[in-house]
């Protein structure tokens, strides 16, 4: 298929890597995205795997490496702020990988390697959707109305258009946990390590420095499914302050840090587990189809990775029906893959007693202490040398030998 106008909605990480793939396909694309502007704000994510793969085939890794977070490994820490163990980025055991780039930094290399191709739209979104047998019209919540040949719904995972498309057909899979993101000051206790901390409640605390003079902290901590839903800013603040007051480490620095500012994030720790990935001429991509949520670790090899097959499937297939079946058939199984964490996790890392979080640090200086560690690099070290999770196929070739077959 070619020649084909494609609307993608959602321009975080999955969207602009789906422009640019389509338009270096030569399909003529739209990205329309809600927020006024890029959303550039997010903690530490990190480009390994497929992504990676796809992002050197874009020609962008000397970018990623460019606007590294500095970081150079994890410390698990007690609530002394002592160090129980410590692991490198070089470490198969660190959660810290050779690229590490702000959620942000991430989507404005994409951003930026696409805007003169694609036309991006910001301050608006889809409000309705009517397809035909050869087309679609949408209307935008501008008033605007527009035909296009396919719908792409690369937003989160509480995605508005994907409820207009599919209603309530999707299904979500609470991990019991609520996590909270926000910037911080850099304090004399920070360094180019992130640093985490099990407190007493069921509460994990993440601080990691990034490449811009400040601190990314998260609070992940067991909750509720509806426990903090429905809040406003203020009430996130006042419940937020409320669960993690007087728990130690560095919660009262956290606490004036929340107090005062105004970009806090609070939401539920919950999987994406859609049926159905694609209705007529729409398609779902990133979150909105397959998140895996950051406890997994795979959120942008899935983005990406299910951006670069979608596009090349579209790129190659005789119709979009076919095209939307061959991507679901290659990344589904990669998706659920993905989704599966380890028995006990994410529970098992959460003790609410202090008794709990100290067993907990035993493991963790156990895993940290030098015979562990002697025994650890015995074994391949899987960051030298990764174990490919996914083909990604080649589909330049594929679409040359389409060409032919089709003369």
């Amino acid at each position: 298929m070619k020649n084909k106008k494609i609307l993608i909605t959602g321009a975080s990480i999955a969207g602009p890597a789906l422009a640019y793939w389509l338009n270096y396909y030569g399909f003529e694309v739209t990205v329309v995205e809600r927020a006024d502007e890029l959303r550039l704000g997010g903690q530490n994510i990190d480009v390994k795997g497929p992504a990676r793969e796809v992002i050197g085939k874009m020609g962008l890794e000397d970018a990623v490496r460019k606007a590294n977070t500095t970081e150079i490994g994890i410390q698990f820490v007690n609530t002394e702020n002592e160090v129980l163990a410590e692991f490198p980025k070089e470490s198969s055991m660190s959660m810290t990988q050779d690229l590490e780039i702000l959620r942000g930094d991430l989507v404005n290399i994409l951003y930026e390697h696409t805007r003169n191709n694609v036309h991006y739209r910001f301050g608006d979104y889809v409000t309705a959707v009517a397809q035909a047998e050869d087309e679609m019209k949408v209307t935008f919540k501008s008033g605007k109305t527009e035909i296009f040949d396919m719908l792409i719904v690369a937003e989160g995972i509480g995605s508005g258009t994907r409820k207009l498309i599919f209603g309530d057909e999707t299904r979500f899979k609470y991990l019991g946990l609520y996590t909270a993101y926000l910037t911080v000051k850099k304090q004399p206790t920070d360094s180019r390590w992130a640093r985490w901390c099990n407190a007493p409640r069921g509460i994990v605390y993440i601080l990691r420095p990034d490449n811009y003079g400040t601190t990314r902290a998260s609070i992940t901590m067991l909750a509720e499914e509806n426990e903090y839903r429905g809040m406003n800013l203020s009430q996130l603040k006042q419940a937020l302050i409320a669960r993690i007051k007087g728990s130690g480490w560095e919660s009262e620095r956290l606490i004036s840090e929340i107090e005062a500012t105004d970009d806090l994030y609070l939401d539920r720790v919950s999987q994406v587990k859609a049926s159905e990935w694609s209705k007529g001429r729409v398609v779902l991509v990133g979150d909105a189809a397959y998140c895996a949520t950051p406890i997994a670790g795979k959120g942008t090899d899935l983005a990406i990775a299910g951006a670069y097959i979608l596009a090349g499937e579209l790129a190659t297939a005789l119709t979009h029906q076919a095209a939307f079946a061959n991507y679901e058939k290659l990344m589904r199984p990669y998706a659920e893959k993905c989704q599966k964490l380890p028995p006990g996790i994410p529970g098992l890392v959460y003790p609410t007693s202090k008794f709990g979080v100290s067993v907990l640090n035993g493991f963790y200086r156990i895993f940290g202490s030098r015979p562990v560690k002697w025994l650890s690099s015995l074994g391949s070290n899987n960051k030298q040398q990764p174990k490919q999770e996914i083909e990604l196929p080649d589909y330049n070739q594929a679409d040359d030998a389409l060409k032919v077959n089709s003369m």
